[in-house]
């Protein structure tokens, strides 16, 4: 049983205790944000990432946050957000539009505007990139981003202006720019984390390039 006056010693220190609590959990979150990108989500356990993260408790990661999955679902709400508020910007700009490089534009730049926001180097992308190859983890940021209403009226707004063609033509063209935009994101990220060179353009220019590309895939002639 405590005393009085450890209990009134406790109050006193709580909110420091919860501020080194939110502290700790952001320091995960980088270490494994970073971690994962560089490495795979499965191939990094929860001791490196405490290591990371600079904790001596080994189980800190699942103190402040359950499973890999939970961890996994922690770092992709962290990013949403600001994407979102990114993409209902974008949103505001272009009611009513039945141009589809309009919401093309939309989809892309809430991301890469964020991505810049953020400054060099980042992770984030890479970390969508390594999370979307597995199945299981790729369900859970399906739900998580889905859920976000500016995405839903993108991707229906999106829709009502693309060309007609056959249901199995626009699935197919639909995961073509998935892949397209999370990879060449990752690639882009890596490149700029790197350093490779002064021929490598910044977020803006390869917006631009991602956008008519992926305008592209989805106006081309359907040939079946």
């Amino acid at each position: 049983m405590t005393t009085k006056s450890e209990d009134v010693a406790s109050i006193r220190n709580a909110p420091a205790n919860a501020a080194r609590s939110v502290a700790t959990r952001e320091r995960i979150l980088d270490a494994a944000e970073q971690l994962f990108a560089e490495h795979g989500v499965f191939a990094v356990s929860n001791r490196q990432v405490s290591e990371a993260a600079g904790q001596g408790n080994n189980a800190a990661v699942g103190y402040h946050f359950g499973t890999k999955t939970d961890l996994v679902r922690a770092i992709v709400n962290r990013r949403a957000t600001q994407i979102e508020q990114n993409r209902l910007e974008l949103l505001a700009e272009i009611k009513g539009s039945t141009d589809v490089r309009d919401w093309i534009t939309c989809l892309v730049r809430a991301s890469t505007d964020y991505y810049r926001e953020l400054g060099t180097p980042t992770w984030y992308a890479r970390f969508s990139a390594q999370v979307l190859t597995d199945p299981g983890l790729r369900s859970v940021v399906y739900i998580e981003a889905l859920s976000a209403p500016s995405l839903q009226e993108t991707l229906v707004s999106l829709a009502a202006c693309l060309p007609d063609m056959p249901t199995e033509v626009r699935h197919a063209r639909a995961e073509m720019a998935r892949q397209v935009m999370v990879h060449m994101c990752a690639e882009r990220e890596k490149m700029l984390a790197d350093g490779e060179g002064l021929e490598v353009s910044g977020w803006n220019d390869f917006s631009t390039d991602l956008v008519d590309a992926l305008v592209g895939l989805w106006c081309a002639p359907v040939t079946r």
